[in-house]
């Protein structure tokens, strides 16, 4: 699977952009734009991908490993870094999101947002050692044809997870984070603000019952050590929105997992659509998102 693609373009580093919105935005533009929709349908740009992240992990420091396995013919590869805790290593912390897109979709927001993020979050300078290992892991085949089988990258991973015995102490998924407006209405499932802000200008976190402690943890460091706007939800795992992304394969292995999202086709109208291009992301709010899990993953690590 692999094609040797470098994480720069034109001789530049992605990674070393000189603020935090400069980097999530030449990662986005790298992934929608110059490599553009990545699955099994345009699988030489899924390969290209997996490289491109594997190489932006070393460049970070790790040395990334790779979890490979057929379906329809074709290898594809999960891609892992990790940063081994000081004090209680066997307790592990794992942030993941897929970088698969739909079909002919560019994949911008969805989830390029995502993987923008997940990089910047494995961002750990030598001086911030977590008690706990952080694991982060980019997963393939989140997408049709393989959403919720047993192909679906996240649910490899999360199965060999459970068969080696891994603590994890927590699963935060990364799914859809670039989509912003204060405009009333642009949110929708609201009814009139009864289930959810009419503004979509929070992040939301989504959780299922097993997983509640985590969420309430996730939602406290938030509330406290950051500004970020934020609803969470306790969400039966059968409802289409609550299982919709990676952290459900680990729901299935009984890991507790949150999803962190902009609520995707409930406020983002380029959601699986060729118009899912990098001008529809706002990146600000994107860096503030990051910020915001940053704490969370700080708070998690100890």
């Amino acid at each position: 699977m692999r094609s040797g693609s470098p994480a720069q373009v034109h001789g530049r580093n992605l990674l070393a952009e000189s603020t935090r919105a400069d980097r999530l935005r030449a990662v986005c533009h790298r992934l929608a734009v110059e490599i553009g929709p990545r699955n099994v349908y345009h699988y030489d740009s899924l390969c290209r991908t997996s490289e491109f992240i594997e190489a932006s992990f070393q460049q970070l420091g790790y040395t990334p490993t790779r979890q490979e396995f057929d379906a329809r013919g074709k290898t594809f590869a999960n891609v892992i870094a990790e940063r081994r805790g000081t004090h209680v290593p066997e307790e592990i912390f794992l942030v993941g999101a897929h970088y698969d897109t739909h079909k002919d979709s560019p994949g911008a927001n969805d989830n390029g947002s995502a993987i923008a993020a997940l990089l910047e979050l494995a961002r750990v300078t030598p001086g911030d050692q977590p008690r706990r290992t952080l694991r982060f892991v980019a997963f393939t085949n989140e997408e049709s044809p393989f959403t919720r089988t047993a192909q679906m990258g996240s649910r490899v991973y999360a199965r060999g997870c459970r068969a080696r015995g891994d603590n994890i102490v927590g699963m935060l998924c990364l799914e859809t984070l670039g989509c912003y407006s204060e405009r009333v209405g642009s949110q929708w499932l609201s009814f009139r603000g009864l289930v959810l802000p009419r503004r979509g200008d929070f992040l939301a976190l989504v959780g299922d019952r097993k997983s509640q402690p985590l969420l309430r943890q996730i939602s406290s460091v938030l509330r406290s050590d950051t500004r970020l706007n934020h609803q969470s939800l306790t969400l039966p795992r059968h409802l289409p929105g609550a299982r919709s992304s990676d952290h459900w394969s680990f729901w299935r292995e009984g890991f507790q997992a949150i999803m962190a999202t902009d609520t995707a086709p409930l406020r983002y109208r380029h959601y699986h659509k060729r118009s899912d291009t990098p001008d529809k992301i706002d990146f600000s709010w994107l860096e503030r998102v990051v910020d915001g899990l940053e704490a969370v993953r700080r708070k998690l690590g100890e």
